[in-house]
């Protein structure tokens, strides 16, 4: 029998809160859910936001601002593709960018052919590219990316330092990524997140990579929780996770507990004197 009832308790300094994004509707979205073979078509390499999926972020940012998060939030991780970026930099992004501010704009006046104007980087957290969450890789042209050099000029403001190739060098025109190894990106992104200083992280990626990045989690809670963990985002879905450091892979320390005894003092039994705990705790 489960004494706990179901409850699990973690120390705060194990935890790190991640909103995990899907990005808003692409230009491949729309054409994919008519025929699933357009996703083989070259004409929708690294497609854009719709004027559909902006007015998603548009929402989501909304959301961001009247939920709270956007004074919460440290960091914001980014998938480095066309589409996932201006949904990362629109919901999560300064104002609109205004000219004479000394600072590098999160996205400039019409990046994809949006019609939307610049984005500013003032008042809100770090953005960074990351390729572990990437979409399911290769075969579907719209998950292949341009080269990081044309990035750079449309999003100035995010920080591309940590991706090693200039070129695509890991999305291949005849092989798609097995389901699998999808799987273990997600697991080695997931141990990477904890590896940040940053508690509260903001995560926008793709609906592939967050099925199968997610599926080996929730096993041991009741099927409601499992689902509200694994289920499919819909375009522009966020969702408030937990992950928790069960295996010591962190060295945080807490910053919020107090060890007591300060004067040092008598630590006189109380009520409970009779009562043996493990391990000699008293």
């Amino acid at each position: 029998m489960d004494a706990s009832g179901g409850l699990s308790v973690y120390p705060l300094h194990r935890c790190k809160i991640i909103h995990l994004v899907r990005h808003a509707q692409g230009a491949h979205n729309v054409e994919g859910e008519k025929d699933h073979s357009a996703y083989l078509l070259p004409h929708l390499f690294d497609a854009h936001l719709t004027p559909i999926g902006w007015q998603q972020v548009d929402n989501l940012r909304k959301h961001v601002h009247s939920s709270g998060l956007s004074k919460r939030i440290e960091l914001v991780v980014t998938s480095p593709l066309l589409r996932t970026m201006q949904t990362a930099v629109g919901a999560f992004g300064g104002e609109s960018y205004t000219d004479g501010i000394d600072v590098p704009p999160l996205m400039v006046e019409n990046c994809g052919n949006s019609s939307r104007p610049a984005i500013s980087s003032l008042n809100c957290p770090p953005f960074l590219a990351v390729e572990l969450c990437r979409e399911h890789l290769g075969v579907h042209w719209c998950d292949k990316r341009r080269s990081i050099n044309e990035y750079k000029p449309l999003f100035p403001a995010i920080d591309f330092s940590l991706i090693e190739n200039d070129e695509d060098i890991l999305w291949k025109e005849d092989v798609r990524e097995p389901n699998e190894d999808v799987a273990s990106r997600g697991m080695q992104f997931l141990k990477w997140l904890w590896t940040r200083e940053e508690k509260e992280i903001a995560v926008v990626t793709h609906s592939g990579f967050l099925i199968h990045a997610l599926t080996s989690f929730g096993n041991d809670c009741h099927p409601n929780v499992k689902s509200e963990v694994c289920r499919r985002f819909e375009n522009c879905e966020l969702r408030s996770m937990i992950i928790v450091d069960r295996s010591m892979i962190g060295s945080d320390t807490s910053t919020t507990n107090y060890p007591g005894k300060i004067p040092s003092g008598s630590d006189a039994l109380s009520d409970d004197a009779g009562v043996k705990y493990p391990n000699g705790i008293h």
